[in-house]
């Protein structure tokens, strides 16, 4: 066997368990076997100062109910997350196929 294939097929392998990987991650993830990876967080704000602005604060206080009621406070981070681990989980199957299509080549070559 000549170094070539025997490279092809360590590039054949290793492109295969970069797909595998995310993939079952992703899997893990989507059965909450475990949280997605975080990258977006909440961040609480300072309240201001006492006097500074009370009609400011009640406002604040009274649209935070109104929001809170139709859209929880952690789904949007929650999705951006489950965003931005699906799209690198995309680009590591890509290029996992990239490597193992390499290793084909190498294989097959004569």
């Amino acid at each position: 066997m000549s170094s070539a294939k025997i490279f092809g097929w360590i590039l054949l392998l290793a492109g295969l368990a970069i797909i595998v990987y995310p993939l079952y991650s992703s899997y893990s993830i989507f059965t909450a076997q475990k949280p997605a990876p975080e990258i977006f967080e909440i961040v609480e704000e300072e309240s201001p100062q006492q006097g500074e602005g009370q009609m400011e604060e009640m406002i604040e206080e009274q649209l935070k109910g109104v929001i809170g009621k139709m859209l929880p406070a952690d789904s949007i981070p929650k999705l951006l997350n489950l965003m931005s681990w699906s799209i690198f989980a995309g680009i590591l199957i890509f290029g996992g196929s990239k490597i193992s299509g390499l290793g084909i080549r190498l294989i097959r070559k004569r």
